[in-house]
């Protein structure tokens, strides 16, 4: 049989292995070799990477080479074993395995035993690593097991468990002495009985990655390289060995050559062999068939309740057919039960993406867009062609977000349900630093080197002129080897985190499907997946996202109820009120969603939306794909009737008519790219693919020549084709769907109604669902007043924890006049306060407070906490002014009340003379409010110049 690497190491195994794992493939194919198995330390993150890889050489008429799925175990006490399964069911057991140590231990780290391993490894091909081997050629840690009774008696007990899967690996260590260490491996596998079986271990796929390895090392250790000694490499020899080159190393141990061929036949699982199965969400003898059209048809009569048009029924009947012959179900469904959880707990939600923008899921309550609005081609997203799953993503309150993931852990259980993870990998600024420090530089170096990248950086991110700009040499040779050391490890993965709310849920056992681990974060488990690594493996994915605005919406809501006795829902807000939309063309947009920052407030007047679809173009065209393939300028002068609308061709007029013959939105760059330049389907989606991993891997500029010169051949203008494909290379930096842009401009509407009718409650709500958007409280509580909100500052009798609103007579200015809406500032805006804190304040408050001293004893807070009160000036309604409310603070003793000295004692009390303080001038006031809310309410600070100013 051929030689098959059984355990290749890949940069997986974080700040250890210096390839990736599609290197690794790609090596291994032009040596020729039929299978390879990638075997990271605990772990399978970088297998479908590899798969992936594999898959893509044998479609483009490449070397065909497979992936056999692997693992290298290391016990708690050292004990190392390559496990490869030989099919699904031992594919299952590896991951149950997997997951039960990474759940025993904290994010990272994996903790098994050997009894572990007896227990789980049935159908595995065991590869024991010898006593004395360590995970690269270097004498760094993790060190080896030395103790080698205790490695004796673990082998024995594997082989006398798993007869027949048990082998010994025999690995060189390119020292002068292998020969002999093979002959001693070899007498040592033969008292085991155990045959040997010969492997290169590599972490390299190439020896010219050595440097890289050893700066790997360095980070990992936190020691510079040139202090690194015995625990740097010694040579470039840990890189993958071809067939011929390891009969060579294992000269006259032919044998062992041959029986890894052997194994890697019996390792006969693939990944192509999972079969994902969504829940099946039948409930009460009704298959997932029937219980979602029963929903759909009672969400459609109660979105309707005058009937739903004859449109909108043949729609959505259309939309079950298709969805019911791909057999989609279950996944609306799961969905479905997930949304109408948060809205049976009250709380807001907004679904989005391929799907959601579609009568079934506006039935079903999942998203609150008007299917009337026909933003969206369904089959354009659950097609048969690409028998893929439909993508919806759902927005949930930020602050409320974390019911709803327990909630998903408990109906389904941790072992069907998980978050995807995100690979966090080496860009710009993180790659200077790490490795700058590893190659000695010293940090005002690094801070000069990581100041001249913008954005994402990338290879040659700093450039020699920039270097020469900061005052380095670029000819330096350090310098120079550390720049090309930083453009190797960009992209490589620096370690795993958690998708922001990606889920992946199950019918059967989700740890048999993949490993599951703990996140960081408390009572999260996360899969070692990213997204594009389900996508491949064609696995659901549901988006439980946070949105802030979503929180604000609500208290909004909830502020309309109360006050107004008015009850509105995302859906039965009055559409297309003109007063918002004159609003917007003003660009008085503080505060309101998508449309806050200063470069959407410049486009508003120009843009002049009038009705809602105008609102999800002036949402997705400020984006870089429009910006950098300058679309937006033609569509405004076509828009104004400044220049002519007209289409390059028939065909794309029906793709681009909406949007006046300009391509604004991602799905418009993909249909270009078919029906312009001759794509096929899955070119497409591989386009597309590509967009969604701009970030990670560079670049989608190796479709630029197929793209150009496919719209070309069909006689559209290179101009045009240039700036179509601009636009395609900016949505890789950010790219925004028209089924995004229709969920979001309905969030636009809503922040705008409600800033518009009712400003000091969109006000209140706003500073509520703090920290978010671009403006500060002072820049909100400003742009309040300005619409004639009366605010009222932070009050020791009246504030909660919340901002609110109180009505309030306006007295003696008008006595008839009725009473009026205020916003009364909480105890949040004080700069170092708790809520707890302030929780105690206002349960102790009862008919009120009479001195500093009565809120100390009463409330139980401490002085310090008093004092913050009182540097906002909140004891005024006391009567006190800053400076003596604290000086009756400061004058309290720490700690909690006693009660002896609760009363004065006759004769006993301490009279203290009485203190006078002067009255703060204006600006000292000011100055005082900013320090303590961050806002004043008093007056500007430019207004307290302007006497200066003037007389200058």
């Amino acid at each position: 049989m051929s030689f098959v690497e059984l355990s290749a190491l890949t940069n997986f195994t974080f700040l250890t292995g210096a390839s990736h794992p599609e290197e690794m493939i790609e090596r291994a194919a032009r040596m020729g070799m039929t299978a390879l198995a990638v075997a990271d330390v605990n772990s399978v993150a970088g297998i479908v990477r590899a798969h992936t890889r594999a898959r893509e050489l044998a479609r483009d008429g490449g070397p065909c080479i497979r992936l056999i799925p692997a693992t290298r175990i290391v016990l708690e006490d050292g004990f190392a074993i390559t496990c490869l399964p030989r099919d699904r069911a031992a594919w299952g057991r590896l991951c149950r395995l997997l997951s039960l140590g990474r759940l025993r231990a904290a994010k990272g780290d994996c903790r098994l035993t050997l009894p572990d391993l007896l227990d789980w490894g049935e159908g595995l091909e065991m590869l024991v690593l010898p006593p004395d081997q360590r995970l690269t050629l270097a004498e760094a840690p993790p060190g080896p097991m030395i103790d080698m009774i205790h490695w004796q008696a673990h082998a024995r007990a594997l082989a006398r468990r798993f007869p027949g899967q048990v082998s010994l690996a025999m690995a060189p260590h390119y020292d002068g002495q292998d020969h002999d260490r093979f002959q001693r491996l070899a007498r040592l596998a033969a008292r085991l009985g155990l045959p040997p079986v010969a492997t290169g271990l590599p972490f390299l796929h190439h020896g010219s990655r050595r440097r890289l390895a050893d700066v790997l090392t360095s980070i990992r250790l936190g020691v510079p390289v040139d202090k690194l000694g015995r625990r740097a490499l010694p040579n470039n020899e840990g890189r993958l060995r071809s067939g011929a080159e390891m009969l060579r190393i294992f000269a006259g141990f032919e044998p062992a050559v041959a029986r890894a061929g052997e194994i890697a036949t019996r390792a006969a699982f693939s990944l192509d062999e999972l079969s994902y199965d969504y829940p099946s969400e039948n409930a009460d003898g009704e298959t997932a068939s029937q219980r979602l059209a029963r929903l759909a048809e009672a969400g459609l009569n109660w979105r309707y309740p005058e009937g739903p048009p004859e449109k909108v029924r043949t729609q959505m009947a259309h939309e079950l057919g298709l969805i019911a012959k791909l057999r989609y179900e279950p996944y609306f469904l799961t969905v479905h039960d997930i949304v109408a959880f948060a809205r049976s707990r009250g709380i807001l939600c907004q679904g989005r993406g391929s799907a959601a923008n579609s009568v079934v899921c506006y039935a079903l309550g999942v998203t609150s867009v008007s299917p009337e609005i026909g933003t969206m081609v369904f089959e354009r997203f659950i097609s048969e062609a690409r028998n893929e799953p439909p993508d919806i993503d759902v927005d949930f309150e930020h602050e409320r977000r974390e019911e709803v993931i327990q909630h998903i852990y408990e109906k389904y259980g941790r072992h069907r349900a998980g978050l995807c993870a995100t690979v966090i990998h080496y860009r710009g600024k993180r790659a200077v630093r790490e490795v700058g420090r590893a190659m000695g530089l010293s940090e005002d170096t690094l801070a000069a080197m990581s100041s001249q990248i913008w954005g994402w950086g990338g290879p040659g991110a700093v450039t020699d002129a920039r270097l020469a700009e900061i005052g380095l040499d670029p000819k330096d040779r350090r310098l120079r080897q550390t720049l090309r050391l930083i453009d190797e490890i960009q992209g490589f993965p620096r370690h795993l985190s958690q998708h922001v709310g990606g889920f992946i849920i199950t019918e059967g056992r989700l740890d048999e499907l993949c490993p599951v681990e703990n996140a960081t974060m408390e009572d999260r488990t996360v899969i070692p997946w990213d997204k594009d690594d389900i996508d491949t493996l064609k696995i659901l994915k549901i988006d439980i996202l946070a949105l802030g605005m979503l929180s604000c919406i609500r208290k909004a809501f909830n502020l309309l109820a109360q006050h107004h006795q008015q009850h509105f829902t995302l859906a039965t807000l009055p559409p297309e009120d003109p007063e918002t939309y004159r609003m917007l063309c003003r660009a008085d947009s503080l505060g309101v969603f998508q449309v806050e920052s200063r470069a959407q407030m410049n486009f508003l007047p120009r843009m002049r939306p009038r009705c809602f679809y105008d609102l999800v173009i002036q949402v997705a065209i400020i984006r870089p794909g429009p910006i950098q393939g300058d679309m937006v300028h033609p569509f405004l002068r076509r828009r104004n009737g400044q220049e002519q609308v007209s289409f390059p061709s028939d065909a794309l007029g029906k793709v681009l008519s909406k949007t006046l013959g300009v391509p604004l939105f991602q799905e418009q760059a993909m249909q270009i790219a078919i029906v312009g330049a001759g794509f096929t389907p899955e070119e497409a989606d591989r386009l597309r693919r590509s967009l969604a991993t701009f970030k990670k891997h560079g670049s989608v500029s190796e479709f630029h020549d197929r793209f150009i010169g496919g719209m070309l051949a069909r006689g559209y203008d290179v101009d045009f084709a240039k700036r179509c494909f601009a636009q395609i290379e900016g949505f890789g930096s950010y790219g925004f769907p028209e089924s995004h842009a229709a969920s979001f401009a309905l969030l636009v509407y809503a922040s705008a109604w409600i800033k518009r009718h009712h400003p000091g409650i969109f006000a209140c709500a706003l500073l509520n669902a703090q920290p978010m958007g671009f403006y500060a409280p002072a820049q909100i509580v400003r742009d309040a007043r300005e619409h004639g909100v009366t605010v009222l500052p932070p009050c020791i009798q009246n504030s909660d924890w919340d901002n609110r609103m109180e009505w309030h007579s306006q007295g003696d200015a008008d006595p008839k006049a009725p009473p009026e809406l205020t916003l009364r500032l909480g105890f949040r805006q004080i700069k170092g306060m708790a809520e707890d804190e302030a929780r105690w304040i206002t349960t102790a408050r009862g008919n009120g407070y009479h001195t500093v001293e009565d809120v100390w004893r009463r409330a139980g807070v401490g002085p310090e906490v008093l004092a913050r009160l009182a540097e906002a000036d909140a004891f005024a309604a006391l009567g006190l002014s800053r400076r003596d409310a604290l000086w009756a603070a400061e004058g309290l003793a720490p700690g909690p009340a006693l009660p002896l000295f609760a009363t004065d004692m006759e004769g006993e009390a301490i009279r203290e003379p009485e203190v006078i303080f002067r009255e703060m001038t204006l600006g000292e006031a000011v100055v005082e409010d900013y320090l303590a809310l961050r806002l004043t309410l008093r007056a500007h600070p430019m207004h307290l110049l302007r006497p200066v100013l003037d007389a200058a």
